[in-house]
């Protein structure tokens, strides 16, 4: 077992390729992230086969890092008694109205939720129990916790499985051999050391992809940190796979929720868990006025657009209403956010705002690409393999199964562990390096940190006008998630003259080098993105996936998954379809 983290960040100043040093590492097993999933590949590999070597490239710390860093306050799906896998099944295809989502996908990952969460609860999470012992429920799935050691426990196991983890690595490109995925190469962003890992099978497990668009919360050229998911999940295991042809899937299915605003905090905590209702600025409850679609029980999509739909009705703003519960329930109330978003007691103290006297304002988040949360990421077998063979998805890269959040991120980390480990039994070590791709990979890693021109583009410059574009023409926030064909076709044409632009990135730093990698990689997500919502010509989601040009849904003609793949010919990326298929009986729009 080995933790390798980086020394603090050097001064790295290369005048050429040639200064450059390549750290080259073979193992069985690579998996890309260290976050909730990552750290389940790695458990579950060793208990597989303990004699693996099995290797984590982390782009951060893995004892806090990824979207579960700080902690948690609840497990939003674990099975209760008298209900089945097939019935949580039911509820997450009515949670996406109707579908579409790989049943085949929930129901394996339905099958193993429970026991993800009681390795949890054995590895030392506490999770809240009534007085007879029995699980608290705060919601049909949802299960409170005192969750803010969740990361560590995680990692601890993690690194007593033995694998070895590569701390303030990011991952750059796949390492391919014959249409194979046969390892992946990274970045040492504190030791600026080109690091090639060859191996016979790859999870990608790196998060979701948040800052794609501008939230309303940035104020300026900050880190982005005021955002609900990780900041530093920025779709990086999407473009890995992108670029070398693999098969995305539903990516138009973006998730929005409703946050506190201005601060971006939880607001299931409050509404969900302790029942305050949502209200608007005239005091009444909003969702009694979408009943026909469910009232408090509609669908997430609906429920995320409902205060949104009441500010474009000049009935904003709109809040959780928190005067009607007492000074315990209060109380108890922010305990829980210091499991989770612990600052939200701070910004509601720096305000002087008591809760039990004034409500909590609320407001739509900026859209992301979560595959543990919608359906976003890459199509997947049984195995969790992706159409690149030997590239395996977990957690949030895995799409086609939403609904899954911490637990079912959990399960989806083991079930790719017993893909990867069946399918490298049959693989012998991988072939020694491409010499001229590596070269090329290192070029085009280094070129920003290399570039001697005076003149050039920073990284923050770069993600700054994505986001704007994003947000003003691909259906962010400040458009209360509208779009058209018109502004789809706009930001197609940016996006690609900001793709024209990325060999004029100057990096001063391996920070900043870090950073024109990263959003070098949220512009080619976010192309896939524009073009998976321009190619669903329908409202299929409100608020995850509006267009105004179409706004009924259109179930003759799209009942089906939206996909994607980057033609390796013209560079560009094309969708396709393909069909649902239901697997289970029952009304799809019921839960």
């Amino acid at each position: 077992m080995a933790n390798i983290s980086a020394p603090r960040m050097r001064q790295f100043t290369p005048k050429s390729l040639a200064e450059i040093e390549v750290a080259e590492i073979d193992c069985d097993l690579l998996i890309i992230g260290g976050g909730n999933a990552g750290c389940f590949v790695a458990i579950e590999a060793a208990r597989l086969d303990s004699g693996l070597k099995i290797v984590i490239m982390e782009k951060a710390e893995i004892m806090r890092s990824g979207a579960c860093a700080a902690g948690m306050d609840a497990i939003n799906t674990y099975i209760p008694p008298g209900k089945t896998p097939e019935d949580l099944v039911r509820w997450s295809r009515a949670q996406v109205g109707g579908g579409p989502l790989r049943e085949d996908l929930s129901l394996s990952n339905a099958r193993e939720l429970n026991e993800c969460v009681e390795d949890l609860e054995r590895w030392g999470l506490p999770i809240l129990r009534d007085e007879n012992g029995n699980v608290r429920y705060r919601g049909q799935w949802d299960i409170s916790i005192h969750g803010e050691q969740l990361k560590p426990i995680m990692a601890e196991k993690a690194l007593e499985s033995g694998a070895d983890v590569y701390n303030r690595v990011t991952a750059t490109s796949l390492l391919m051999s014959g249409g194979h995925c046969v390892g992946a190469t990274g970045l040492g962003v504190r030791d600026g050391k080109f690091y090639v890992f060859r191996a016979k099978a790859t999870v990608v497990a790196t998060g979701g992809a948040g800052t794609l668009y501008k939230s309303y919360t940035a104020d300026s050229t900050d880190s982005g940190a005021q955002i609900w998911m990780c900041p530093y999940c920025i779709g990086t295991g999407y473009a890995l796979g992108l670029r070398q042809g693999a098969e995305l899937t539903s990516l138009e299915q973006r998730w929005v929720a409703t946050r506190t605003k201005d601060f971006c905090g939880p607001v299931d905590t409050i509404s969900v868990g302790y029942g305050a209702p949502i209200i608007n600025c005239k005091h009444e409850r909003v969702m009694s006025r979408y009943a026909e679609l469910g009232g408090d029980a509609a669908p997430r999509y609906i429920r995320a657009n409902a205060p949104m739909e009441e500010w474009l009705a000049g009935r904003g703003p709109c809040y959780c209403d928190t005067t009607r519960l007492t000074p315990e329930k209060t109380h108890a109330m922010l305990v829980d956010y210091l499991n989770e978003r612990p600052s939200f007691v701070l910004f509601l103290a720096s305000r002087g705002q008591d809760p039990s006297r004034e409500p909590i304002e609320i407001y739509g988040s900026d859209p992301y690409i979560l595959g543990g949360h919608t359906g976003g990421g890459y199509w997947v077998d049984m195995d969790r393999m992706t159409t690149i063979p030997g590239l395996f998805a977990a957690g949030e890269t895995a799409g086609g199964n939403p609904n899954k959040f911490v637990g079912g991120c959990c399960a989806e980390g083991k079930l790719a562990a017993r893909g990867a480990v069946h399918y490298l039994r049959d693989r012998h070590s991988p072939p020694p390096p491409d010499r001229p791709a590596l070269e090329a990979e290192m070029a085009r890693v280094y070129a920003p940190l290399l570039r001697r021109e005076e003149d050039g583009i920073r990284p923050v410059e770069l993600k700054e006008r994505l986001q704007r574009l994003m947000d003003e023409y691909a259906g962010g926030v400040s458009q209360f998630y509208r779009t058209n064909e018109e502004r789809l076709d706009y930001a197609l044409r940016h996006i690609a003259i900001l793709q024209s632009q990325f060999h004029y990135l100057r990096a001063q730093d391996l920070h900043e080098l870090m950073q024109a990698l990263e959003s070098m990689d949220r512009v080619d997500v976010a192309e896939a993105v524009v073009q998976h919502l321009k190619a669903r010509k329908e409202t299929r989601w409100a608020g995850w996936q509006t267009r105004s040009d179409y706004p009924e849904r259109d179930d003759e003609h799209f009942d089906c998954f939206i996909e994607s793949r980057k033609n390796p010919l013209s560079g560009k990326v094309e969708t396709f379809t393909r069909p649902y298929e239901q697997l289970l009986p029952g009304d799809r729009r019921k839960a």
